[in-house]
């Protein structure tokens, strides 16, 4: 008999079971499990979700979890379902999860400090020593996913053996992250236990309300390190202010609860910010996201080099200029 774990759960959120152990009922493959089968919680019941913790075990022995929950709760806008080993895999080969959504909650999957909304997540969880769930996959965009009447002839992949249909259809704007007062938006996420790092890829758009104005920008994609707890926007960064301020850099380590960008250059292409006729380029820049902002450091030996309204400029200066604020430590 085919063990095959595609069965609907509702878990009460921050329940004590783990999915993995909750998971370890068996359905016979003759009896695919639909939506009315597993007796889904009823429309309407906010308080509880189906939802799955990855559990990554960092180089410095911290626990960090990435937790993906499906919002809704109606047959009609979503499905959540387990597909476990089949009886030609071993016992201990990873859990398949679909999550799916339509309702405005989506699919919720928050990684550190972000909590990023997407209309379908696929999740691959590898069974830990302790023989509970660990660490995995997730690959999540828009899309649909929906249990099927039966399963597929000739077909030999895992969810179409567990009578499970899902379709990913990655598309700009549809992974929407919000760390604190910052929106993002990309076109799909990918997350992968070798490296516990979940790139979005874009274009990626950005909007955050500040003292200034709407600060606006875009970059190449995102990047999310589960272990060092850091948000990184890659490739091409541009922050707009409403006040006229205009950033450029490589790459942007982010932190909306610190309210700081920190602008990372190249040696040829330093960090830029503008503001009128004011230019300030540095291997660094320090952007108070509040305050509108911005802060030069120069790496041991680098430099510093601003241009003024005034037609003066400097170069390779130890300090920006005071207009422009002063180098920091």
């Amino acid at each position: 008999m085919h063990r095959l774990l595609a069965l609907t759960l509702t878990l009460t959120l921050g329940a004590g079971l783990p999915v993995w152990v909750l998971a370890q009922e068996a359905v016979p493959a003759s009896q695919p499990a639909t939506p009315a089968e597993a007796a889904p919680t009823p429309a309407g019941s906010e308080a509880e979700n189906a939802s799955l913790e990855l559990v990554r075990k960092g180089d410095d022995g911290q626990e960090r979890r990435i937790r993906i929950v499906r919002t809704g709760t109606s047959d009609a806008t979503g499905i959540f379902t387990l597909c476990g080993p089949q009886e030609d895999e071993p016992q201990d080969a990873p859990t398949l999860a679909v999550f799916s959504e339509t309702g405005p909650g989506g699919v919720q999957i928050t990684i550190d400090k972000n909590v990023i909304r997407v209309p379908l997540a696929l999740v691959t969880q590898r069974q830990a020593e302790n023989g509970e769930g660990g660490d995995g996959h997730v690959e999540a965009s828009a899309g649909t996913a929906r249990f099927l009447d039966e399963v597929p002839p000739g077909k030999t992949d895992r969810l179409s053996r567990c009578a499970v249909e899902a379709t990913p259809q990655p598309a700009p704007d549809t992974v929407l992250v919000t760390q604190g007062k910052t929106q993002l938006k990309g076109q799909k996420l990918l997350y992968d236990e070798s490296d516990g790092i979940a790139r979005i890829d874009g274009p990626i758009s950005f909007t955050r309300p500040s003292q200034d104005g709407l600060l606006t920008g875009s970059s190449a994609s995102i990047e999310v390190n589960v272990d060092e707890e850091q948000t990184v926007l890659v490739g091409n960064v541009v922050l707009k202010s409403q006040g006229g301020r205009v950033s450029k850099a490589a790459r942007v380590e982010y932190d909306d609860q610190a309210n700081t960008a920190r602008l990372i250059g190249t040696s040829e292409q330093p960090a830029e910010s503008v503001q009128g006729g004011d230019v300030l380029r540095a291997q660094e820049l320090l952007y108070d996201l509040d305050h509108n902002e911005v802060v030069a450091r120069a790496a041991p030996g680098g430099t510093i080099t601003g241009e003024f309204q005034d037609g003066e400029s400097s170069s390779g200066a130890p300090a920006a200029p005071p207009a422009l604020l002063p180098t920091a430590p």
